[in-house]
């Protein structure tokens, strides 16, 4: 066998195996770009070390197996560890800021709600806290359904205008 590959024939041996071996990498690690990477290494191993294909098997095979190595090394990497590592902080870190931002929302909200007069007060805590019907808040407060429904109303709209200095509350500006 000539020691020597050729440049074209190197061309024509990534051009007809890069999608095979991106997609397998890419099966093994799950992460595109180090799955290019991993194919340009395998490439380059192959450029240098070429002459060691004894052809017992198909230019294929041979290039698959030294993907899934170079796959399988990449997973036992610091590299991928810390990658993960970092991913699993991050996700945990918006998690936490996400949190953050609900409960600071939900005061604001308790405050606003706190700050209406007794008979709207009352009928937004029934209504959206108790979970309560407008009949059985209607009941429970001995007054019509439709005296509910008008107190709901001027509450919702007492609170769209005291929280529009503060917070956007999408689901108050669009009733």
């Amino acid at each position: 066998m000539n020691s020597f590959l050729s440049e074209q024939k190197f061309q024509l041996v990534m051009q007809e195996h890069t999608d095979y071996l991106l997609k397998l990498a890419y099966l093994y690690i799950k992460d595109w770009p180090a799955a290019e990477d991993i194919v340009q290494d395998v490439f380059l191993a192959y450029y240098q070390k070429f002459e060691q294909f004894e052809e017992r098997s198909s230019l294929k095979t041979y290039l698959a197996k030294m993907t899934i190595n170079k796959c399988k090394d990449y997973l036992k990497s610091w590299r991928y560890r810390k990658q993960i590592l970092t991913n699993s902080f991050l996700n945990q870190s918006k998690k936490i800021r996400d949190k953050i931002i609900v409960e600071d929302e939900k005061l604001v909200l308790a405050d606003a709600i706190l700050q209406l007069p007794l008979k709207y007060r009352e009928v937004i805590i029934y209504y959206y806290f108790e979970e309560l019907s407008v009949l059985e808040v209607a009941q429970l407060l001995s007054i019509s359904d439709n005296t509910v429904k008008t107190r709901l109303k001027k509450a919702r709209a007492l609170l769209k205008n005291q929280l529009k200095h503060t917070i956007q509350w999408e689901v108050l500006f669009h009733e």
